[in-house]
C-alpha cells in the first residue's frame, strides 16, 4: 500500500466484517517527538489468542475473496521500516486495537493520502456502523463522530450523497486547518 489512508481502510473494513458497531480511528502527529501514529479500535467480535497470533502471517486470512491477508503484516513492516513499532491486541467479545507508530520525518514513511475519501468509503459501505475519526497534530485536534452527525440529520441516511459530500468537505477543511 502506498498511502497510510489505505492501511486505515483495510483495517477498518476488517473491523466492520468482525461485526463492529463502532470503529475509532486516531492519527497523531507529534512533530516535537518525531512521531506519526495510527490507532484503530473497534468493538467487534475480537479474536482468541490463536487467531491473533495468525494475523501477522501473510498467508492467513478469514476473507473468502482472496486467500492472503497482507494488510496487517504490510502495516507492521511499514512502521518498522521507519524505526517505529506495531502492536495488535484483541479480546473475544470486546474488540480489537491496532497501533502503528512511525518516525514522522523518515524518508520511507508513506504519506497520509486521501483520508477524507477513506472515511467516505467506510460510511458509504457501512452506513449502520459509527465511525469516530480523530486527527491530532501537535496541540491541535480535528474530530468527526458519525453519532453526532446522525443526531443532527434526523431521518436522512448517513450515506446520502449530500451528507457524504458535507462530511468529505468537513474532513478536508479540518485537516487543512491542522496544517496551517
Amino acid at each position: 500500500m502506498l498511502e497510510m489512508a489505505l492501511h486505515v481502510l483495510d483495517i477498518a473494513e476488517n473491523s466492520t466484517r468482525a461485526g463492529a458497531s463502532l470503529v475509532e480511528i486516531t492519527i497523531r502527529e507529534d512533530l516535537k517527538h518525531n512521531i506519526f501514529s495510527i490507532e484503530i479500535k473497534d468493538n467487534g467480535a475480537g479474536m482468541d489468542k490463536e487467531t491473533l497470533e495468525k494475523t501477522m502471517d501473510p498467508f492467513y486470512t478469514t476473507k473468502k475473496v482472496r486467500r492472503i491477508g497482507l494488510g496487517l503484516p504490510m502495516l507492521a513492516q511499514a512502521a518498522r521500516t521507519t524505526g517505529g513499532s506495531f502492536s495488535i491486541e484483541s479480546d473475544i467479545g470486546r474488540g480489537t486495537r491496532v497501533y502503528a507508530q512511525f518516525k514522522h520525518n523518515h524518508i520511507d514513511r508513506q504519506p497520509l493520502g486521501d483520508i477524507a475519501g477513506v472515511i467516505i468509503a467506510l460510511i458509504l459501505g457501512n452506513p449502520e456502523v459509527d465511525f469516530v475519526y480523530i486527527h491530532k497534530r501537535n496541540a491541535q485536534t480535528y474530530s468527526l463522530d458519525t453519532r453526532e452527525i446522525r443526531q443532527g440529520i434526523g431521518d436522512i441516511p448517513l450515506n446520502h450523497r449530500e451528507i457524504l459530500n458535507l462530511i468529505r468537505e468537513n474532513v478536508k477543511e479540518g485537516l487543512a486547518e491542522l496544517n496551517e
